[in-house]
């Protein structure tokens, strides 16, 4: 493991969408975030994650997710990119208030 990151992401980017393709496109937009912070365009979501915004159904999407970004080593020989990105969601977080971007350490 190389890197990790926690971030809060908002669901502004799916406002104005059709209720039937809210959920698809908030998954999307959380894959182009990713790619983006971390620089890798291998961007893997855990099911935890996905759980979490579809268990409100395909239409209304959490407005706000807190999410750990990590980079790490790709160890298929056959792929054309050395890391990827695995995105999961950080549970217990009861206020989005304050929160900022945190460098964390790979022991934790």
């Amino acid at each position: 493991q190389w890197y990790q990151r926690r971030v809060a992401i908002t669901a502004g980017r799916i406002h104005g969408i059709g209720f039937k393709r809210r959920a698809p496109r908030a998954i999307k937009e959380i894959k182009k975030f990713a790619e983006q912070m971390m620089g890798t365009p291998d961007v893997r979501i855990d099911t935890r994650l996905n759980k979490h915004v579809w268990h409100k159904g395909v239409k209304n999407v959490p407005f706000r997710v807190r999410v750990r970004l990590a980079r790490k080593r790709n160890e298929d020989e056959d792929s054309i990119h050395k890391l990827y990105t695995l995105v999961t969601v950080v549970e217990g977080v009861e206020t989005f208030k304050g929160l900022v971007t945190q460098n964390v350490d790979v022991d934790e």
